[in-house]
């Protein structure tokens, strides 16, 4: 009886397991993998009724205003300045290669002409859909766009906010009901993957909303998200579609790309990160310009042209891309402590982008001198300081060398390979700027 109950046991673990496991990607969206990990570089947008109050995107929850006090916003916002066509511009000089956008953050509040709610930037004075303009243009200059959708909501009556971490402010009473408010989420979605031409990515967020805190012991979903259900809508609708979700956890069945918040892959400083990197999975970090996502009027935490460089040079050597945010005003500009700082960092871009754009993690694990990348035959070394003992030593090394050089071509680099180990002496050479780039061509 024992024995029978085991092989029971066993088989319906092995089922529930191939269940599991079930998602086979189609061959559009294993080519959108490669060509993401080639882009490496892309603009986070967080903009939306929110930036009015100039306090970031969390607003609502983290002063605890009331939905019928919230609502009073909406005959007030009037982006009079909003250019689509500027913004694609500002990422695409900035050297990115794509775009996500923010459709709907926790507010609940949609940035396009959405059917299936009111509570839309379509029923305010500026009356126009941003993000069909947006789209417009990304296909228009040769910008991929992906669209953030957030998967909690503070606005919401349907929305399980009983058993949720946040919103607990906003004055709601009335019992949820997540049937009611899948159907919504699914019939959104729809709508962005019907209206708004080929999407490179569905970015989701809110999921650790009801999980417990970061680092926890038990991070399990206190609902049931029905995640079989949202993904096989997106990648039914547009099969290439990548799908990503910012739960801070390993990923899950159906996911095509993990993403890192505020870290690195392996690093964990912002206390979000305990998840290990996948080694399936294309990776990104998102990061933002200054200390905020939405525009906060009083963030004058702004990132330098070379610590942007450094961080998207550290992803490339982590085998991920960077996200890099940017919160604009709430008449739509972008504010000019953005858009120098993108300039600065495109310029660099344009003289030393074949060191990142289709690399992949080199040789060298990242060091406290910096990271590596590779792209063929060529392993590049990123330098963003001087090394311990003014050299590099490389262990394990079994290729031969052909050249080694500066990466501009203008100095001769020693090498020395002996026994299994490359050493680059690095006393004579200048370590000046963000990253300073040893390019070695192997045999």
């Amino acid at each position: 009886m024992y024995r029978s109950s085991f092989l029971l046991a066993a088989l319906i673990c092995v089922c529930f397991s191939l269940q599991a496991q079930s998602y086979q990607p189609a061959p559009a969206n294993l080519n959108a993998r490669q060509q993401f990990q080639d882009n490496k570089y892309g603009m986070f947008i967080h903009w939306g009724l929110s930036s009015m109050l100039g306090y970031g995107e969390w607003v609502m929850n983290n002063r605890n205003i009331k939905v019928e006090d919230y609502k009073r916003l909406l005959r007030a916002f009037n982006p009079v300045d909003f250019d689509a066509a500027q913004w694609v511009r500002t990422a695409k000089s900035a050297g990115m290669k794509y775009i996500v956008f923010i459709t709907r953050h926790h507010d609940g509040f949609s940035n396009w002409d959405t059917k299936y709610s009111d509570w839309k930037i379509t029923n305010t004075p500026y009356g126009k859909d941003v993000l069909k303009q947006l789209a417009a243009e990304c296909k228009k200059q040769g910008i991929k766009l992906g669209l953030y959708y957030s998967l909690l909501d503070w606005y919401r009556n349907d929305y399980p906010y009983e058993t949720g971490r946040t919103g607990k402010g906003t004055g709601r009473t009335a019992k949820s009901d997540y049937a009611s408010y899948l159907q919504f989420m699914k019939n959104q979605l729809t709508e962005l993957l019907t209206n708004y031409g080929e999407i490179m990515s569905i970015w989701f967020d809110g999921h650790w909303d009801q999980t417990a805190p970061e680092g926890s012991n038990d991070r399990s979903s206190r609902i049931d998200w029905k995640y079989n259900e949202i993904y096989g809508l997106i990648h039914k609708l547009q099969p290439q579609c990548m799908i990503g979700n910012n739960h801070h956890l390993s990923p899950l069945d159906g996911e095509d790309f993990q993403m890192f918040e505020r870290d690195l892959p392996g690093e964990n400083k912002s206390g979000l990160s305990f998840q290990k990197a996948s080694a399936q999975l294309p990776l990104e970090t998102c990061e933002t310009l200054n200390g905020a996502w939405g525009y906060n009027i009083t963030d004058r935490n702004y990132k330098t042209a070379g610590q942007v460089i450094q961080l998207l040079v550290g992803a490339a050597g982590r085998n991920a891309n960077l996200l890099l945010n940017i919160g604009p005003m709430p008449n739509g500009l972008i504010q000019s402590e953005f858009t120098d700082t993108l300039a600065l960092a495109g310029q660099w871009l344009k003289q030393y982008g074949e060191s990142v754009y289709g690399t992949r993690n080199g040789p060298v694990a990242p060091q406290a001198w910096g990271v590596s990348t590779q792209k063929g035959k060529f392993v590049y070394l990123h330098l963003f300081k001087k090394p311990e003992n003014n050299k590099i030593t490389i262990d394990g090394w079994q290729q031969r060398i052909k050249n080694a050089s500066l990466f501009t071509g203008k100095g001769v680099v020693k090498v020395e390979q002996q026994s299994g180990q490359l050493i680059i002496p690095t006393d004579a050479i200048d370590v000046t700027g963000p990253d300073t780039i040893i390019s070695l061509e192997l045999e």
